[in-house]
């Protein structure tokens, strides 16, 4: 799960090749260490679902956002499921920019617009 976070850090631009670059020696021997073949799935299914999104890790950004409330399947726990999501794009975005109930407020610093069009096809996907 780190390493997801630190690519995700790292994704975000500005001054941040130097975490970038020790992000990527990370994620390669966390990788070794742990037996990488999960995070290998979960990138090489992260292309196929967000190939129309660019190079946003939809699923990564999910799991390290999302899964703790709303399953790690996304199908619903504390919160309600968001795999297979009705919801209409702009109200999914003013839920998650906004928060509703016990949901917090996401911005645009902690979740920018492309990984959240990205994370609206993905939900749409499951």
């Amino acid at each position: 799960m780190v390493p997801l976070l630190i690519f995700h850090l790292g994704s975000g631009g500005g001054d941040t090749a130097s975490e970038e670059e020790s992000g990527t020696e990370e994620t390669a021997d966390s990788g070794e260490e742990s037996g990488g073949s999960e995070g290998e799935e979960a990138s090489e299914e992260g292309g196929e679902e967000t190939a129309s999104s660019g190079d946003v890790d939809a699923e990564g950004i999910a799991r390290d956002n999302c899964a703790s409330c709303h399953g790690q399947d996304f199908s619903g726990a504390m919160g309600p499921a968001l795999a297979g999501t009705s919801l209409a794009e702009d109200e999914f975005t003013s839920i998650v920019r906004e928060g509703q109930g016990s949901m917090p407020a996401f911005s645009e610093d902690q979740i920018a617009d492309d990984e959240l069009t990205a994370l609206y096809e993905f939900f749409g996907e499951q």
